[in-house]
């Protein structure tokens, strides 16, 4: 379970939103994000998987650099479930945790064959029992590849959230619940705004408030930079 957050002083006096707050956040996200979809290439849901999978604690940029080679070798779960771990080690080097994620695509690759006669299951209980793949990185799967009604936490949707006074909530599974619960549709276009404003806007250190059409519902605007 990932906790953003280090200081829970940071909450102690934060406004929350009111229930016609949120409401207007939900409408002004889903009108200005409506059509976004994740920044990561890829041209197929195993593609998806692996480039989701790669990106944890890693830019969507590094992995853009990443996937290109990798995926050129390994075009397939079949393909890649033949591969040796060195040679994965080798191709996503420059990735945060290469050793771990290699581990996990090899995994992920060999049980999506053996089980799945190499097909990508399209469902939160099957898709975490692949190496590499949790609850987050399911949902973020089918939220883009399926347009699923869910919502995924990073550490983008996390901060935006407190800052708008969504959550004050220490997890990020606990702020996904809270976002699902207050927020109930439209969630995939939510998350993919979300991440977006976030990464580009009410980022964690000097956020362009000037640029920011939510500035009117900003609960905390020096706080939260994680």
């Amino acid at each position: 379970m990932i906790n953003y957050i280090t200081n829970l002083d940071k909450i102690a006096f934060m406004k929350k939103a009111t229930k016609k707050e949120i409401k207007e956040i939900q409408k002004l996200f889903v009108e200005k994000y409506s059509d976004a979809v994740t920044e990561l290439k890829y041209k197929n849901a195993y593609e998806l998987v692996v480039a989701v999978a790669l990106s944890a604690q890693c830019t969507d940029k590094r992995v853009n650099v990443i996937t290109p080679a990798l995926f050129q070798k390994y075009p397939t779960p079949h393909a890649m479930s033949k591969a040796s771990l060195d040679e994965i080690k080798e191709l996503i080097k420059s990735c945060s945790f290469f050793n771990n994620k290699a581990k996990n695509l090899l995994a992920m690759a060999k049980r999506v064959v053996e089980v799945y006669d190499g097909e990508i299951p399209m469902d939160e209980k099957e898709l975490i029992t692949l190496g590499g793949v949790g609850q987050k990185t399911a949902h973020v799967v089918m939220i883009e590849y399926t347009g699923a009604n869910l919502m995924a936490v990073d550490t983008h949707v996390f901060r935006v959230s407190h800052r708008l006074g969504l959550s004050d909530d220490t997890t990020a599974i606990k702020t996904e619940q809270t976002l699902v619960k207050k927020f109930k549709n439209n969630l995939h276009a939510l998350h993919q705004g979300m991440v977006l404003f976030g990464r580009y806007i009410c980022k964690a250190k000097n956020p362009k408030c000037d640029e920011c059409f939510l500035t009117k519902y900003c609960k905390t605007k020096e706080s939260f930079k994680v």
